[in-house]
């Protein structure tokens, strides 16, 4: 017996336009030629530089970085097709829709929106062909949901800025060729566009993950790194800065996200389909049924919800309070569609030969990244009651 994909119980095809599936499908065939074939090794035994900044490079030829973004070289779609992207690179794993979201959305978006036109020439287009990696610096060792306590320091010495301090969790940070890293100055918070062969900087891999693993992560350390003058981004001083950015990403999370989850459960339906258990598929069992239909109804939901942003995003509507409902649901209920397909496969669940625990794996990080779920119920919960709980 043939099934429904589980994206079209509610025929809502009709919500994607003829240019956004297009682009759509362009992606996903770029994640079946060049992701899935490899993804598994990547998982097992980390990819190594060359091969990520090869990526970035087919994802550059696509237009897939910094997508969103006129001008530069870059592609200048709408929202909801960069979320439609996110979707299919994430399908193919979380650390290969990072790779392209961090680029977009973080380095080249902070340059793109606060950075001057010398910094915009100089930067913008080489990044959206993926011939310079970009990587963004603000978390650190002791402080990620509390940005505002970093401790990298930017100081006046004559015209330059000399900076000192540590970023960590930084996602491009060995491959990258410019670091957009935010420090505290006398001014207050400022973003800094520094090139990773400046003098006193260094990006050491974290190795021994247990997520993200087709992901290169780093830390980002500072040890007198001297800039000029005009390597501040002039448009922005406080976290207004950098929590923009944030947003950006987040918004392609909540699509992304919903990617894992749609290849989970569709593996998971091949699998209960073909699997039999006293001469019958697993399939055909109740239990097996109910957890399929509660996951496709999740699945379903969270797409809704993901296309509805995207279409205020487009309209210039959509607000961080309205990020952070789609991030925080869409992450959660990914993550649970994941551990659940995991039941049904059972052991042949737990190892790389299927996606399913590789996704649950990698969306405990995305989970936690570009804002904890707790930091996202309180976003939510101070727009409810109208009262802070963040201090």
């Amino acid at each position: 017996m043939t099934g429904t994909d589980p994206l079209e119980l509610l025929k809502i095809d009709h919500l994607i336009d003829e240019e956004e599936s297009a682009i759509q499908d362009t992606v996903r065939r770029f994640v079946d030629d060049r992701v899935r074939p490899h993804v598994a090794d990547w998982y097992e035994n980390e990819p190594s530089p060359e091969t990520m900044r090869e990526l970035a490079r087919e994802a550059g030829k696509l237009g897939l970085l910094g997508m969103h973004l006129q001008g530069y070289g870059c592609a200048g779609t709408n929202a909801v097709a960069y979320g439609l992207a996110c979707m299919e690179l994430e399908a193919g794993d979380s650390g290969v829709r990072s790779l392209v979201s961090v680029q977009g959305s973080l380095a080249m978006f902070a340059i793109w929106r606060f950075g001057s036109e010398e910094q915009k020439q100089r930067w913008l287009p080489g990044m959206a062909e993926g011939e310079h990696v970009g990587c963004f610096g603000l978390t650190e060792p002791d402080f990620g949901s509390n940005p505002a306590g970093m401790r990298t320091y930017a100081r006046r010495d004559g015209t330059d800025w000399v900076l000192d301090g540590t970023k960590m969790w930084i996602t491009n940070g060995s491959i990258a060729d410019v670091a957009i890293v935010w420090a505290q100055t006398e001014d207050g918070v400022r973003g800094f566009v520094v090139p990773t062969d400046t003098p006193g900087f260094s990006a050491p891999v974290i190795h021994r993950k247990l997520s993200l693993r087709a992901s290169v992560t780093s830390e980002l350390v500072l040890e007198g790194a001297r800039l000029p003058a005009d390597a501040v981004l002039g448009e922005v001083t406080g976290l207004r800065g950098p929590l923009s950015c944030l947003n950006e990403a987040r918004f392609g999370i909540t699509f992304g996200a919903l990617g894992a989850a749609r290849d989970c459960l569709r593996t998971t339906l091949d699998y209960a389909s073909s699997r039999e258990v006293f001469d019958r598929p697993i399939s055909s069992y109740q239990l097996t049924q109910a957890k399929l239909a509660d996951m496709a109804l999740e699945l379903q939901k969270g797409f809704l919800l993901a296309m509805h942003l995207g279409r205020l995003k487009d309209d210039e509507r959509l607000e961080p309070r309205q990020v952070s409902l789609g991030k925080l649901n869409n992450v959660r209920e990914a993550l649970s569609i994941a551990r659940e397909c995991r039941t049904i496969l059972a052991a042949s669940g737990i190892t790389l030969e299927y996606p399913v625990l590789r996704h649950a794996n990698n969306l405990e990080s995305v989970l936690t990244y570009e804002g904890t779920s707790e930091v996202h119920q309180l976003v939510i919960g101070q727009a409810l009651t109208g009262q802070s709980a963040f201090s």
